[in-house]
């Protein structure tokens, strides 16, 4: 049977407070890098769920989606397998909640930083992705998508 071609679907947060903004130092296989707070969908989750997780998960925030500021492909090959690699990113703004002091982040994720605009881009060559710029400025430009446009349907036919 041939293999079926899938993109992953990740969730990113912007989220800003007094001109920060909040991202993860986390460890890769290229090193250390920064990133939104940002992750994969899982299955049966809204993207709304899944970035509310993943917030939570990386930072100990809670988050509250306010907005989309983008939907994003990605595609690359990996060096390690040769492979296409190809992901669709939504972004989405928001607000952070209450910090769950004590909380454990999830493996990988060293700490939690809050830098300004030009902090970020003055350290572009540790990024996760060059989306991490990308979305900030675009958050800063004002786009925003209201939530109202995301639908999450369940199939009450079985299988989808």
């Amino acid at each position: 049977m041939p293999r079926t071609w899938r993109p992953s679907v990740t969730v990113a947060a912007v989220i800003e407070r007094d001109g920060k903004f909040l991202l993860i130092e986390e460890e890769t296989s290229d090193g250390i890098r920064l990133n939104q707070p940002a992750g994969h969908l899982d299955p049966f989750e809204s993207l709304e769920q899944a970035v509310v997780r993943e917030v939570l998960e990386e930072t100990a925030y809670d988050f509250t989606p306010t907005g989309l500021v983008g939907m994003y492909m990605s595609r690359y090959r990996s060096a390690r397998t040769g492979e296409a690699v190809q992901y669709l990113r939504f972004a989405f703004c928001g607000v952070a909640g209450a910090l769950h002091e004590g909380r454990p982040l999830d493996d990988g994720i060293l700490r939690t930083m809050w830098l300004t605009r030009d902090e970020i881009a003055a350290c572009a060559e540790r990024h996760r992705s060059p989306l991490l710029l990308t979305c900030v400025d675009e958050y800063l430009a004002g786009k925003r998508a209201p939530l109202e446009l995301l639908h999450t349907h369940d199939s009450v036919f079985g299988e989808v």
